[in-house]
């Protein structure tokens, strides 16, 4: 099973002229990363609520092996603190993402650093997230109003849906915290924060995605040759044991992470 590299959102000022070539247009900025590379995180997701026709924009100027991962809301993750928060997942649904069809990759559900384990309103949110494409249309036609005029509940091809969850609490260390994602097959994000938030590497679905925000300070810097061998090295080995690995580089505010993911997917590919 091929890995999927890619970075964390792809429209950056700093990139252009250097990673993007000069003069080119701010509408081919992600063809031109699906030429380079095998997947992308959308960011946007996690601001606001999409449009549809945003959704289906993006999938028409990227090749079929390309793919998706998707940053879920943060009025769920951040201003709901995960609590009743079934109308806001179904208004998130119904923003366009099942367009994306068989191209959707995980979704990326990030907690806030203050955001201690509490076992209750984790187990609830779990069992919310839709694991097929037809459950998820299910749960988006009730949406309300905020989407009315804009959803999109088709489901054209109904696919297997994964998620993964991001902690940045030192108490998600805990066995029962794992236990309980592995119970919901939800995967616990490998998060390499230069140190500012814990990094988890317990194993708990057949997902493993790794974000890589930067080795010495937070969203800056590149990673060295060594570095990037070293991942290569754990990527192969969850590679050998059956997972499905996904890595996306948001070290972005130096221009270095398209050309990291480029160099870490020559590694895993032989060039």
């Amino acid at each position: 099973m091929p890995v999927h590299v890619g970075v964390s959102g792809w429209s950056y000022t700093r990139w252009r002229g250097d990673f993007y070539p000069e003069g080119l247009p701010r509408r081919r900025e992600l063809e031109h990363i699906a030429e380079k590379l095998a997947a992308v995180e959308i960011n946007a997701t996690f601001y606001r609520l999409q449009r549809p026709s945003t959704f289906a924009q993006w999938r028409s100027q990227t090749p079929e092996r390309f793919r998706f991962a998707l940053k879920g809301s943060r009025y769920i993750t951040h201003l709901r603190s995960l609590r009743g928060c079934r109308t806001p997942m179904a208004n998130f649904l119904a923003s366009g993402p099942l367009l994306l069809g068989d191209r959707l990759g995980p979704f990326l559900w990030q907690l806030p650093a203050w955001m201690s384990y509490d076992a209750e309103p984790l187990d609830a949110f779990l069992r919310l997230l839709p694991r097929s494409s037809a459950e998820a249309a299910e749960l988006a036609a009730e949406h309300d109003e905020r989407v009315a005029d804009r959803a999109w509940i088709d489901v054209p091809v109904d696919v297997p849906l994964r998620h993964v969850l991001e902690p940045r609490h030192p108490s998600f260390a805990s066995p029962e915290a794992h236990d309980l994602l592995r119970a919901h097959g939800v995967g616990m994000v490998v998060s390499d924060s230069a140190g500012v938030f814990p990094m988890f590497e317990v194993v708990t679905s057949d997902v493993v995605y790794v974000r890589l925000h930067g080795p010495r300070r937070l969203y800056h810097g590149g990673y060295s040759g060594l570095q990037l061998d070293r991942w290569a090295e754990r990527i192969t080995g969850w590679q050998a044991e059956g997972c499905d690995v996904w890595v996306f580089f948001d070290n972005d505010a130096d221009g270095r992470a398209p050309y990291d993911a480029v160099g870490l997917s020559s590694r895993l590919t032989g060039g």
